[in-house]
């Protein structure tokens, strides 16, 4: 089984909502409502509205190509046209969502897992009263995160919880949808990792590097340094991926590769429980 992994995540917090009628211009301006005045405003830094823009085509393909996160109320097929010259991969390509003008359908049409589409769709559904519309593979199973973390000892709680938000804001998640921390055991006293759960009220585990080097094959990359340093190649993401698995008893897959700051490293895992 391949793990999706991704390397370099360019998604930004700008949202563009694209409407081509009336009725359509209406919902989108209660979905802006939305967008700025709830839970999203914390991950979403700008909204847009572009109604009916010209050139069409090319001014939607720059804004994906830029990484902005798409919302269109129009027909899917406009949708699939415009945008299929431009398409990457769903490791890189922004999130993107299809609502109908009634507001009754809300279809997560790219990077539904990797890009965060499909829990954005679930949460807008939610606002508007509508239908997520899911089509992935996975849609009825449940998605299981968790973060793992390394630092150097004494390591200030403001580098840890600056590279946790990043981290989760590069995915599209909110730290309600993580499960836990977890790290090396060697990390079991840290004090500032162990407040940093104790902030976010999440569970803190650690492990061993024997258990550690049981995800050696899922790693992105084995650094002999940290392997000379704490007898394991990755301490992030070993341990958010040797979380997540027992959690789920599922084979677990990196969502975010090892993203780090002077003092700390972040990895997010995913794995999958049934409902």
């Amino acid at each position: 089984m391949s793990t999706p992994i991704v390397k370099h995540i360019t998604f930004k917090n700008t949202v563009r909502i694209i409407a081509l009628t009336k009725a359509g211009l209406v919902l989108a301006e209660l979905i802006k409502k939305i967008l700025v005045n709830s839970a999203f405003s914390h991950t979403t830094s700008h909204v847009d509205i572009w109604f009916k823009p010209q050139p069409f085509t090319e001014k939607i393909q720059t804004a994906f190509k830029d990484g902005d996160k798409l919302i269109f109320i129009c027909a899917t097929g406009i949708v699939v046209r415009s945008l299929a010259p431009v398409l990457q991969n769903k490791h890189q390509d922004p999130p993107v969502l299809v609502v109908d003008e009634l507001g009754q359908f809300v279809v997560p049409l790219l990077s539904g897992h990797e890009g965060g589409a499909n829990h954005w769709a679930q949460q807008l559904s939610t606002e508007l009263h509508a239908q997520a519309v899911i089509t992935s593979a996975k849609a009825y199973v449940d998605p299981v995160y968790t973060v793992g973390m390394g630092c150097e000892r004494d390591c200030p709680l403001s580098y840890l919880d600056t590279l946790l938000q990043e981290s989760l804001v590069a995915v599209g998640l909110t730290i309600e949808q993580v499960d836990s921390f977890h790290s090396i055991d060697l990390k079991k006293d840290e004090t500032q990792l162990l407040e940093l759960a104790k902030k976010y009220d999440k569970p803190f585990y650690t492990w061993n590097q024997t258990e550690l080097r049981s995800m050696e094959h899922l790693l992105s990359t084995k650094s002999d340094y940290v392997f000379n340093t704490v007898g394991v190649y990755g301490v992030a993401e070993s341990a958010c991926l040797l979380g997540v698995q027992h959690i789920t008893h599922n084979e677990p897959e990196l969502i975010l590769t090892k993203q780090k700051n002077s003092k700390a490293t972040c990895a997010i895992a995913r794995s999958f429980s049934s409902v």
